[in-house]
């Protein structure tokens, strides 16, 4: 394991790590303490006592596609996010679970934009999105409804909730938001979408079952209302 000082911790497992392709190189350069790992046994040892604040699975270094390693994570770390990194002309692997999915060939510029997404930002340059009755706290990726107190979202809910406060009143097809959302043209099986908008709702909405701000057009997508 190689590792640098730095607040935020990145897991990182790669078949390759001390080659110049290695994504090693960015992420310590970025100022992360990256936990690097070249087998997925490794990796879930270490997940068992440590807790890192995103992943990032290169499978395209591997001997096997990482899927089975990328659901052992997710199933120790359930929030934390996952960047999974596929060959060049490899078909997408929803199975695995992640956030985002890149496909090789990528920069480093890419990989950091991919990682500042997931990571929350600055609590000391905090800003704060108001909506309506709702406040949503961009850096600690956690909305306050009014009456009602202040929730923590996972990376993929504020996600969702951001795509909808950038474009208030503004029908978002599904295919958007696999694509802003989830970084994925992938739109097979659309029920990964449906659960969040929910969970959005359950966060935002007065009665989730039936909601007033986070409207559905029916086969055109979502929209979020006039507060």
């Amino acid at each position: 394991m190689q590792a640098e000082s730095s607040r935020r911790i990145i897991l990182l497992i790669e078949g390759v790590p001390d080659s110049e392709s290695s994504l090693m190189h960015p992420l310590v350069n970025a100022g992360f303490t990256v936990a690097s790992f070249v087998s997925g046994r490794e990796a879930v040892s270490w997940s068992q006592e440590h807790q890192p604040d995103l992943i990032v699975m290169d499978a395209s270094s591997m001997r096997s596609n990482g899927v089975r390693i990328s659901r052992r994570l997710r199933g120790i770390l359930a929030e934390t996010p996952i960047i999974y990194c596929r060959s060049e002309g490899v078909i997408e692997e929803p199975a695995a679970t992640a956030d985002i999915y890149l496909e090789q060939p990528f920069t480093g510029r890419k990989l950091l934009n991919r990682v500042k997404d997931l990571l929350p930002a600055d609590p000391a340059q905090e800003e704060i999105v108001r909506y309506g009755h709702l406040k949503y706290y961009r850096g600690k990726r956690s909305v306050e409804v009014e009456g009602r107190g202040e929730e923590r979202l996972t990376p993929k809910l504020a996600m969702l909730l951001e795509e909808f406060l950038r474009n208030p009143l503004t029908v978002i097809t599904r295919r958007q938001l696999m694509q802003n959302v989830w970084h994925t043209d992938y739109v097979g099986d659309t029920r990964t979408l449906d659960v969040h908008i929910r969970w959005v709702r359950e966060c935002i909405e007065e009665d989730p079952s039936d909601p007033k701000l986070l409207i559905t057009h029916r086969g055109e997508g979502f929209m979020l209302n006039k507060p």
